[in-house]
């Protein structure tokens, strides 16, 4: 993790853009985590695995509940992975001052590329490392909204069947905070990695709650998930 001074464009504005493309495989993590952990299994008849294996909390309640899965974590991982690749396919070789913000992920802001080649998720060459990125934000996502769940249930807000209980900001901010701080102390030296995007950070946690339901919507208009928040 490194301090870089400040973005070369109007934070305000450029700096929560540039967060949320760079952090785009930990927020489209959780709909990748409805096809791995509901749509295929659905469909497939593979069996689900509940992350709590059915474990009852002291207060009464499941410790995650059946929502929680390993098979959605794994989705939810393997699909960061992949849309890492995507965005590093899209905007291969765009640098910082005249790209912003739909930056390289691979990129880096003080660094060289010989840094990031010599990183430790430099593993397989370029579409390696954006897939370790990528699924490195989904965990972080994965295990973020699974201490949200962990907080509602212990709050007595706990899912009924199929529909979820409402907690927006439990919802959301877990999983945001958590995909920075993975972001932050796994991916230096590349600028997801970098200190200069914990103000765009922040801006963007206050905008997350409408960005989640907008995913969310889309989730259940495409038929992932029974309920749209």
């Amino acid at each position: 993790m490194t301090s870089a001074g400040t973005l070369p464009w109007d934070p305000i504005i450029v700096a929560p853009l540039l967060v949320l493309w760079l952090y785009l495989p930990g927020y489209l993590s959780n709909t990748t985590a409805m096809l791995g952990g509901k749509w295929i299994p659905d469909r497939t008849g593979i069996t689900v695995y509940p992350i709590d294996g059915g474990k009852i909390h002291s207060d009464g309640n499941r410790l995650l509940g059946d929502g929680k899965t390993w098979n959605g974590l794994l989705g939810g991982c393997i699909g960061g992975g992949l849309i890492c690749m995507l965005t590093h396919a899209l905007a291969a070789g765009n640098g910082m001052y005249n790209s912003g913000p739909f930056l390289d992920p691979l990129g880096a802001y003080t660094s060289s590329s010989e840094d990031i080649q010599n990183s430790w998720f430099w593993i397989g060459g370029e579409w390696g490392a954006s897939f370790i990125m990528g699924f490195i934000l989904g965990l972080g996502c994965m295990i973020g909204d699974s201490v949200g769940s962990f907080i509602k249930r212990r709050r007595g807000l706990k899912r009924e069947g199929e529909v979820s209980s409402k907690a927006p900001l439990l919802d959301t901010l877990p999983f945001a905070i958590f995909t920075f701080i993975f972001g932050l102390l796994f991916l230096s030296p590349a600028i997801a990695g970098d200190t200069v995007l914990v103000k765009g950070m922040v801006i963007l946690l206050i905008l997350t709650p409408i960005i989640h339901r907008s995913f969310n919507v889309m989730g259940y208009k495409l038929g992932l998930k029974s309920v749209p928040y």
